[in-house]
């Protein structure tokens, strides 16, 4: 693993028990590293929670990649599975914690919701694909895709999960749930 993976890895296990208020210090406390070693790479928090979005959704679209091609679901499951889609090395994350980007991080705030609204190719594709085998009724997808965007971009900007004793997964699950049984053609 190179030193970059390496330090957001470790940068995700400092955030899973110390939330947004983790230090380069932390990090490089549980890499057993040097702070040094870490601004070799990253010059600031900001800079490294901004490669973070990337590297979390980058890993994201390979799980869904993966759901896409997989020929033993039938559409409507995969269309389930791709919207609540996480990656297992992501599902223990406390990713309520992200609600404090805005405030704090507004860039990083910003690139996570350029991220939610981009790469929806494979979403789109398969709800075509289910509207065409009658499993999926008609749907006008680019209001389908603003509600499941408006959800996830209210579990960043408000703190409702923690204040209900959510998880982020959980709360994912029960948008899609809600919102696939009510685009399944019965």
């Amino acid at each position: 693993m190179e030193l970059r993976e390496q330090i957001l890895e470790g940068t995700l296990q400092v955030f899973n028990y110390k939330g947004m208020k983790f230090t380069m210090d932390d990090i490089a406390h549980n890499l057993g590293i040097s702070k040094k070693t870490i601004y070799t790479v990253f010059k600031n928090k900001e800079e490294m929670l901004l490669s973070l979005v990337d590297y979390l959704f980058d890993g994201i679209k390979e799980e869904e990649l993966l759901i896409y091609e997989d020929t033993e679901m039938d559409t409507v499951e995969k269309v389930r599975r791709i919207l609540g889609v996480l990656p297992v090395s992501y599902k223990e994350l406390d990713l309520r914690q992200l609600y404090v980007l805005k405030d704090h991080f507004p860039a990083v705030y910003t690139k996570v919701e350029e991220r939610l609204e981009n790469g929806w190719e494979m979403t789109i594709d398969l709800i075509q694909q289910g509207i065409s085998e009658g499993v999926i009724r008609p749907i006008r997808i680019p209001i389908l895709k603003m509600m499941l965007e408006a959800s996830l971009e209210q579990f960043f900007k408000r703190d409702i999960l923690i204040e209900n004793k959510i998880s982020y997964q959980e709360g994912l699950d029960d948008v899609v749930e809600i919102l696939v049984d009510g685009i399944i053609q019965y």
